[in-house]
């Protein structure tokens, strides 16, 4: 099983991060990324570069105006008079009252403060000069993952760093910056046409089930901490079924508060039956170690233990899976509860 990361990916290092109206330093360092590298390589899997696989996988995903802003936002904003280290935005639109533009960007707005606005949902996507060759190799990542296993690979792990559940098809937000799993998908889908995408992250990856909430052929599930009073608010419900032709093809699992290793189990074997009712073909995991009760940002309380648990049980799917790295910020967890999975994934999948 090959381990996809490269080293470009390091090159985002922010320096800000607004929690509670105060900036803090961020938690989503590249640390992760070399204590996750550490811990995959030591259950046995091999590292490979992913290679350049061009823009044409991601821009079936995102806009190309969005994708221009990710470019020329640092230095546009260095432009600035008395600018600030990174990009971060000051003032959002109402886009209920703007939908007509979603096609093309924002209306009439040039300058790099409104632009910021529209297309940064949140102060945790502070971007520097190294922010976007840092995105788009995680998202390379993820496309060099699901090219494996197009290619009989039985799965593959793509290292994204930066994360990608919380980007939107247009706006960064969550750490997140191109929606790796989402853009992973549509590399499979010509061989496989009906893709699940299980996300075990502590947040609610509201960015991918935007992507896919009206789309039948592709099966997003989630389960997450109850969003009424944490991140990422305004989505993860479990009301939230899909529309249209992804009528029912959405399930959202929110746990409440304190919530231990039974439920968070639970929650994850239902999921696994509804990809299986589903008819998956291929699997996609956004997975995420923040649901640990040592992580930083964790109203839950799962153990490493129940990592190997879902490691197992997603293991004996047996389907072709893509695991695609997201969220989790206690290092000691990343790399205990990273091990676990994987190792029980493997032994289970064969």
């Amino acid at each position: 099983m090959k381990l996809f990361f490269t080293a470009t990916q390091l090159a985002h290092s922010p320096k800000q991060y607004m929690v509670h109206g105060r900036i803090v330093d961020p938690f989503e360092t590249p640390d992760r990324a070399t204590t996750l590298i550490a811990a995959l390589e030591s259950v046995g899997l091999e590292r490979a570069e992913p290679g350049d696989h061009g823009r044409a996988p991601i821009l079936k995903v995102h806009a190309g105006h969005y994708i221009a802003f990710l470019e020329e936002a640092y230095a546009r904003f260095m432009e600035l008079p008395n600018h600030g280290p990174e990009v971060l935005p000051n003032v959002h639109p109402y886009r209920g009252a703007s939908l007509a533009y979603a096609d093309r960007g924002p209306p009439r707005v040039t300058g790099i403060i409104g632009r910021a606005g529209w297309y940064m949902g949140d102060m945790s996507c502070a971007t520097m000069e190294g922010t976007f060759p840092a995105a788009y190799a995680s998202a390379q990542t993820a496309i060099a993952g699901a090219r494996d296993v197009l290619a009989g690979a039985a799965a593959a792990f793509s290292l994204c760093r930066p994360p990608g559940h919380h980007a939107y098809a247009d706006r960064c937000s969550g750490f997140c910056y191109l929606n790796n799993a989402a853009v992973a998908a549509e590399v499979l889908a010509p061989k496989f046409p009906r893709i699940a995408i299980i996300d075990f992250d502590t947040h609610h990856g509201d960015g991918t089930q935007a992507i896919f909430y009206a789309r039948g052929d592709v099966f997003y599930g989630s389960v997450h901490t109850d969003p009424s009073a944490y991140y990422p608010h305004f989505a993860g419900y479990a009301d939230e079924t899909g529309t249209g032709a992804g009528e029912g093809a959405n399930m959202n699992l929110p746990l409440p508060f304190g919530a231990d290793d039974a439920a968070f189990m639970a929650a994850n074997v239902r999921l696994c039956e509804r990809a299986r009712s589903f008819g998956a073909d291929a699997l996609i995991l956004s997975a995420g170690w923040d649901a640990h009760r040592d992580d930083p940002l964790s109203k839950l309380a799962v153990t490493t233990d129940a990592y190997a648990r879902i490691g197992e049980l997603y293991g004996r799917l047996g389907l072709p899976t893509l695991i695609v790295q997201e969220g989790g910020y206690s290092l000691p967890a990343v790399a205990a509860a990273s091990h676990a999975f994987t190792r029980a994934f493997r032994n289970a999948h064969g």
